[in-house]
């Protein structure tokens, strides 16, 4: 028995914004001080750092939830199976459901029961719950289907990857430029086919690290002070991303058997480009080797961080051939890896 992706989709938002609709943010520093550059500086120095020239924002009529129900259909319509068969639906997402304008995440019922409501299941044997881990918790909760399913409590399940990060962001803080929206799914399910997932590897530093992401008021002093957003020490991040990860995927790698001339491609979480090119580059020279060409395909240029739904949406676009360029094949070894609040990290070594 091996333990296998059969299906996968997604949910790309409509709404495309990009660098230059920032030109009219008033953008403050943390203590509410004017920014010292205009906003075509920040803009270009914002793209040199990231990568990112636009992002993806849902339409005002959606939720995390709904976007996700659309990417679960997809992977049950991929996969090929009855919804009804499924054992757990395990769902990563970090706010819940965020309305336009509200200044609350609803995450009661959880959102992976939204999403068996919706799907219509009526099997009360299919567990639906939510992982809350930060930008890892797709991989994580794929993780977690694995184990399941190996431990025999399990045939199949659908794991989500879905945000809204657009409703959680502070338009007076530059970082809101990185944030994005998005849903990935995938079935995972036990076969008899080759492959399947080799080896895993998941971390939890929070003894200094904890608080690297954290909830906290608009840069902004004028506005409610009680009103939270998403907020990072973006330098604290780097520096921990790159001591890691690497060491996290080597450490999966080496687990699995496999050596590094065998691996095909890298699916890492779509935070940060020049993060993510110096993790790949320092995970290449712990093998005393650089990267290869194209081992790395990115969506962030296009689609930004759309936290958990990074990998997900990126391993569906590889598999429906959307990513010029770039392809998945049957029988080729790929890593999937990530890094988040909490702070977490996590890698699986996976062979298609």
């Amino acid at each position: 028995m091996n333990i296998k992706i059969t299906g996968s989709g997604s949910y790309i938002p409509t709404e495309i914004v990009s660098n230059n609709d920032f030109a009219q943010h008033v953008f403050l520093n943390d203590d509410g001080t004017p920014f010292p550059h205009p906003n075509d500086i920040v803009a270009e120095k914002f793209l040199e750092i990231t990568g990112i020239l636009e992002r993806r924002y849902v339409t005002d009529d959606l939720q995390t939830s709904d976007i996700a129900c659309i990417a679960a259909k997809r992977a049950i319509e991929a996969a090929k199976i009855d919804p009804e068969t499924l054992d757990y639906i395990i769902f990563a997402h970090n706010f819940g459901d965020v309305k336009k304008d509200a200044i609350q995440g609803d995450m009661l019922p959880s959102l992976a029961s939204k999403v068996k409501y919706n799907l219509k299941i009526k099997n009360p044997k299919c567990v639906a719950y939510d992982m809350l881990f930060g930008c890892p918790g797709w991989v994580e909760s794929v993780i977690q289907a694995s184990a399941f399913i190996n431990a025999g409590m399990a045939k199949k399940c659908l794991v989500i990857g879905a945000e809204t990060l657009s409703r959680v962001v502070d338009p007076h803080d530059r970082d809101s430029m990185i944030y994005s929206d998005g849903a990935g799914a995938t079935i995972i399910e036990a076969t008899d086919d080759d492959g399947g997932i080799l080896a895993h590897e998941s971390a939890t530093f929070s003894y200094e690290e904890a608080n690297y992401l954290f909830f906290g008021k608009s840069n902004n002093q004028n506005t409610d002070p009680d009103v939270r957003y998403i907020k990072m020490h973006g330098r604290k991040i780097y520096e921990f991303a790159l001591n890691k990860v690497p060491q996290a995927m080597k450490d999966c790698l080496d687990k699995s058997g496999v050596s590094i001339s065998n691996l095909k491609k890298i699916l890492i979480h779509q935070a940060n480009e020049k993060m993510d090119e110096a993790i790949i580059s320092r995970f290449y020279k712990l093998y005393g080797q650089t990267p290869p060409d194209g081992i790395m395909p990115m969506s962030i240029h296009k689609l930004g961080n759309s936290s958990v739904a990074t990998v997900p949406t990126l391993y569906d676009s590889l598999v429906r051939g959307q990513i010029e360029h770039q392809s998945l094949n049957k029988g080729d070894v790929i890593i999937f890896a990530s890094v988040g609040a909490g702070m977490n990290v996590n890698a699986i070594v996976y062979q298609m």
